[in-house]
């Protein structure tokens, strides 16, 4: 291809203005750009789209909380959970999640003392396929003796983390944040309605969210809102002309229609990764071969993610200098990461370890911490995961496992120190002395 027809076709199809487009008002007054785009992708785009789009029943169970029990609708933020059972723990038990009136996880141990630890995150954060009680944030609080609040959301992205401390800590503020980072955050930073890269399940409604728009190369970073912000809005997502206008310049979309590109081959995806590519500043030539094309988008993927993590942590500490907050950042890994850090294998997230110690933000790498663990054990990986995995997410061993990785760091980063680590113990009158 020429480079005038490669620029011409960059323009086309990833104009900063047309790569922004969020509704189809937008669309309908610029009609140039869209009959500017190829057919071939237009076709591919609006295929992909037809298949998610949901119907008026979906939407009103949904709402009524009749269907998808794994959250419910917010506003600003996508989602929130709601009271659940899913047999999904260890050994096929069934896992009870209860949160109270803030929307926080259930608290038991000294719920009834003050708490000055709030944590949010993900899934690794919520503590998914462990029942109440069976947190890391339960075991935390057993060590320093006082209550730890669970704020954390499966699902969520670094920016939707962010989002929701900054709205719990207006209402039940906390000096001390622990803000858990799991290796796919980065990713679901740019992700604006769920169900483009995960499809639909019966458990949770994939809604629409807030996301980031990033480009490493130029340093862009937007801020955008949920494109349903109202529960009215959500009937939009059964119109696939307003979901296809609204979505169809979706950069994860078309990460994924590459990412599938074995299942359904489409020669102009090919074209349309490497218009990509060449706008976030990796300019080389994608062909067609799936494998190929899987490559070029999961390492767009991993470079803009990881670069919209970064600025979403320059807001977090930003917030909490202003409020005079301390935070300490947990990263937290899926077995499949895991296994290939005790292969041996280059870590996808240096580049973000390295930003943390760079800013010398306080950081606990539980990456490091399983190969560390791992080295006096002699085992196979497979044992090995079990000890700790359901397998998705950490069992109620992995959740002490983690609780212990971080309780040294975090204890230093107190101010009084919690009781079980002030002053020395007098055993005769069986009290501590300061």
């Amino acid at each position: 291809m020429r480079r005038r027809q490669f620029l011409h076709l960059w323009g086309v199809l990833t104009g900063t203005a047309d790569a922004r487009t969020i509704t189809r008002r937008w669309a309908t007054q610029n009609p140039i750009i869209e009959a500017g785009v190829p057919s071939g992708n237009q076709n591919a785009l609006r295929e992909r789209l037809a298949g998610l789009v949901r119907t008026q029943r979906e939407v009103q169970d949904w709402l009524a909380g009749r269907a998808f029990p794994f959250g419910k609708y917010d506003s600003e933020l996508g989602f929130l959970h709601r009271d659940r059972r899913f047999k999904e723990g260890i050994e096929g038990s069934i896992c009870t999640y209860t949160y109270d009136k803030s929307g926080a996880r259930r608290t038991i141990a000294h719920a009834s003392k003050p708490c000055r630890i709030n944590t949010y995150g993900n899934s690794f954060t919520s503590c998914e396929q462990v029942s109440d009680g069976e947190t890391w944030q339960e075991v935390v609080a057993a060590f320093i003796g006082e209550p730890v609040r669970n704020y954390g959301i499966g699902g969520y992205s670094v920016y939707q983390a962010y989002l929701r401390m900054k709205r719990e800590e207006s209402v039940h503020p906390a000096q001390y944040i622990i803000f858990n980072i799991f290796d796919d955050d980065h990713y679901r930073n740019q992700i604006s309605w769920q169900v483009i890269r995960y499809g639909k399940n019966w458990q949770h409604f994939q809604p629409p969210l807030p996301y980031i728009v990033a480009n490493p190369a130029t340093g862009q970073f937007v801020e955008m809102k949920n494109p349903c912000p109202t529960p009215e809005s959500l009937y939009n997502l059964c119109n696939l002309d307003w979901v296809y206008q609204t979505f169809k310049d979706d950069f994860v979309l078309k990460l994924r229609l590459a990412q599938e590109a074995d299942k359904h081959p489409d020669p102009t995806i090919a074209q349309l990764i490497q218009a990509l590519a060449a706008e976030q500043g990796t300019p080389t030539l994608v062909n067609s071969n799936a494998d190929d094309l899987v490559k070029a988008a999961d390492s767009l993927y991993t470079r803009s993610g990881i670069f919209a993590s970064m600025r979403v942590v320059d807001q977090i500490e930003r917030f909490a200098t202003a409020h005079k907050k301390k935070v300490l950042y947990v990263l937290s890994y899926g077995s499949g990461n895991v296994a290939k850090r005790l292969r041996g294998e280059k870590r996808f997230d240096q580049s973000f370890v390295e930003f943390l110690g760079s800013h010398k933000l306080p950081y606990v790498d539980l990456l490091e911490a399983h190969a560390a663990d791992y080295a006096q054990f002699q085992c196979g990986l497979e044992d090995y995961f079990r000890r700790y995995y359901v397998p998705a997410h950490y069992n109620p061993r992995g959740n002490v496992f983690c609780a212990y990785a971080m309780l040294n760091k975090l204890v230093s980063m107190l101010g009084p120190k919690p009781a079980p680590y002030s002053g020395s113990y007098d055993c005769s009158a069986g009290r501590c002395s300061t």
